[in-house]
């Protein structure tokens, strides 16, 4: 009998996850570096400022998690992180890159140059359900410990403020701006319920299709109307098919944004959004020409016309890790007492989007993860918001920004690490025209 409760869906696919996980990890090789990076007494006295700051660090990630603002609206939350730069004796220029609520700070002078991001937006609804009150927090604690060893490091750091990382991809607009002009390296992190250097995450692109049918009366005259809410449908269940015959890590997903507005009235415009994403430049792009054909092809049987909206907001590309940043960053995390899990071990399909693809094509870059909640705790809920401002998260967040400093200090001391990481990008391809990658 149905009843008015959804099902609660079972947890034993997690659970057989987490049991892989654990046999994983003790048949996986650590990822280890080769690299001397900073000097262990710089890393000592950068890691007694990260954690001499922890009070200010800790009551602005509490302040950020009881004040959340979503994308392009983080007002109250970058003049926060403003503030706490300014009282430590650094320039914070809001409304950096000709977006508001950016923001970017710098120490030091000439090359190499390191930037270190921060996210602060918040979802709808949800708060800081995907942690970003921890990740503004780390790198602004990571920026303040290098900002005052980085006379004796050598080069500049930069702390980049980027909003909108919910939807909206302010990194791609900072960088069409040229706020990664000349950077050599870019790092931050995500909360989660992992530790892990190096994770992959799917490029995602964002696609609109809107029918236009003719309204008709649906019981009088239903054969003179064209029905826009059929295509939509159509539309709908031709990519519920087309999800059989794609890649293990393609994903789509989307909602009915439109369906009409009386049942006596032949829907005359409808229309639905779609998330589009997968692992690999290439294989998004094969597999948004395949969701553009299901589009039109709905459009065909139902005698409506079509207009396809792809990237109202920037598109998100794949991460493209640096495995030499990563690797320095997990030996420091382990003197943390945190190992970050080997590759591979957490699977590839487990996870999401961020507009640090967009960046992470254009220079070097790390996006490791932090664990700050249980591993059974899903990103984007209200669950994973409470974990964010516990005292486990608070302790992950002092870890997180000791982590980011000694890998930044790390890059910006040793002349090897940033010729392999530079080598390690060059072989991946290089940098990627972003902005006309997509054209045509």
């Amino acid at each position: 009998m149905a009843t008015a409760r959804p099902e609660i869906p079972s947890t034993a696919f997690l659970d057989q996850l987490a049991r892989e996980e654990e046999r994983a990890v003790q048949r996986t090789a650590p990822l280890t570096s080769s690299h001397a990076g900073a000097p262990d007494d710089l890393a000592g006295r950068l890691t007694r400022t990260v954690e001499g700051r922890g009070d200010d660090l800790l009551a602005l990630s509490h302040d950020l998690h009881a004040h959340p603002e979503v994308g392009f609206e983080e007002h109250r939350s970058v003049r926060a992180v403003a503030e706490l730069l300014e009282g430590s004796g650094h320039e914070a220029e809001v409304g950096a890159y000709g977006l508001p609520t950016a923001l970017r700070a710098v120490a030091g002078e000439g090359a190499p140059r390191l930037a270190v991001l921060a996210e602060y937006d918040a979802l709808p609804g949800i708060g800081h359900g995907c942690g970003h009150n921890i990740i503004c927090t780390t790198a602004v604690g990571a920026f303040l410990a290098l900002a005052e060893y980085v006379g004796e490091l050598g080069g500049t750091v930069e702390l980049i403020g980027t909003p909108a990382e919910e939807g909206g991809g302010g990194k791609e607009l900072i960088a069409r701006a040229g706020g990664f002009n000349g950077v050599d390296a870019a790092i931050m992190l995500h909360p989660s319920g992992h530790d892990l250097a190096a994770q992959s995450f799917l490029g995602r692109r964002v696609v609109e299709a809107v029918y236009t049918g003719v309204a008709a009366h649906a019981s009088a005259s239903p054969f003179m109307g064209r029905n826009a809410l059929d295509a939509v449908v159509s539309a709908y269940t031709g990519i519920a098919a087309l999800r059989q015959h794609i890649p293990p890590t393609d994903r789509i997903h989307g909602v009915i944004t439109d369906g009409g507005a009386r049942p006596n009235v032949v829907p005359e415009r409808a229309a639905a959004e779609f998330y589009v994403r997968s692992a690999g430049i290439e294989t998004l792009l094969d597999l948004s020409r395949r969701v553009e054909a299901i589009f039109e092809g709905a459009a065909t049987m139902t005698g409506t016309g079509v207009e396809v909206r792809w990237d109202g907001e920037p598109a998100y590309l794949p991460v493209r890790y640096n495995r030499a940043l990563a690797a320095r960053y997990a030996e420091r995390m382990a003197v943390r007492g945190r190992r970050p899990l080997p590759e591979g071990v957490v699977p590839e399909f487990l996870t999401g989007s961020t507009d640090l693809g967009n960046v992470s094509v254009r220079v070097p870059s790390i996006h490791p993860m932090l664990a700050v909640a249980p591993s059974s705790v899903a990103l984007h809920t209200s669950q994973f918001a409470r974990w964010a401002a516990t005292e486990q998260a608070d302790a992950a967040l002092v870890d997180g920004a000791v982590g980011l400093a000694l890998t930044g200090a790390d890059f910006l001391a040793d002349p090897a690490l940033r010729e392999d990481a530079a080598r390690e990008f060059a072989d991946a391809g290089g940098p990627v025209d972003v902005a006309n990658l997509f054209a045509g």
